[in-house]
């Protein structure tokens, strides 16, 4: 591994090139903007989905140590083979960000092995994002709460697995409440899905939201113990009355 993490930040990139709204508030697209707010401590490159393979080509996934997914109207246009690599990464120890409507990415469902669904609704709302785990290191530097003075809602029942940690609960203005931050462990990867960040509303250039990701990424980094042999496997001690195989 490098002295800095290799973040790679993947989005769409279909918005900011169809909406004159979404581009006035993304100009350089939902990546750029993710990118900068990660700052000098890492490494990061950017990959959308128009790029061949994805821009997540063998040897970009294998020189990522961390891969933060925002994607929304194109869920569909990831190609499985794609989403099958980036799996495998993640289970040989590739940290994953999950962002906002990332919910509903292929990569994101396999994963958990569930719908992924959610209500949501466009009005805008204030959203205050409370801190249920103010010990973890993902919340590091954040108060009680982040307040967001509008974003698009998104309300429970959110249809994943139990979550190995709850980091934070969004409360919304029209009285929904959502599990906003979750971990999750497969293989040896770290996963972290994270609410926020609807493409219509700066949220991206919040300093606290952008906190919370570069701790995320710190926090999903892969550890450096090899990864695990599997199958058939020879006793380490003789088995009493046989002959090892």
């Amino acid at each position: 591994m490098s002295q800095k993490l290799r973040v790679t930040v993947w989005n769409e990139f279909r918005h900011e090139k169809e909406s004159e709204i979404v581009r006035s508030v993304y100009p350089n697209g939902i990546h750029t903007a993710i990118g900068e707010g990660l700052g000098a401590d890492f490494e990061v490159t950017c990959a959308t989905l128009d790029e061949p393979e994805h821009g997540l080509t063998e040897e970009k996934l294998n020189n990522t140590d961390v891969l933060i997914w925002w994607g929304h109207k194109a869920h569909g246009d990831v190609q499985d083979e794609i989403v099958e690599r980036v799996h495998q990464r993640v289970l040989r120890g590739m940290g994953l960000i999950v962002l906002h409507s990332g919910h509903f990415s292929k990569i994101f469902k396999k994963l958990m092995g569930t719908g992924c669904d959610l209500k949501w609704r466009e009005a805008d709302e204030k959203e205050r994002i409370w801190v249920v785990s103010p010990s973890h290191p993902i919340v590091e530097g954040i108060g009680e709460y982040i307040e967001l003075p509008a974003e698009e809602m998104y309300g429970e029942h959110f249809d994943i697995p139990q979550p190995d940690e709850l980091i934070m609960v969004s409360w919304f203005e029209g009285g929904e409440v959502f599990r906003s931050g979750c971990t999750f462990h497969r293989g040896q990867g770290k996963i972290f899905y994270f609410r926020p960040g609807h493409e219509t509303y700066p949220t991206y250039y919040n300093e606290q939201v952008r906190r919370v990701i570069r701790n995320a990424a710190q926090w999903a980094a892969p550890t450096t113990r090899e990864y695990p042999k599997y199958g058939n496997h020879k006793p380490l001690e003789v088995i009493k009355g046989k002959a090892n195989a």
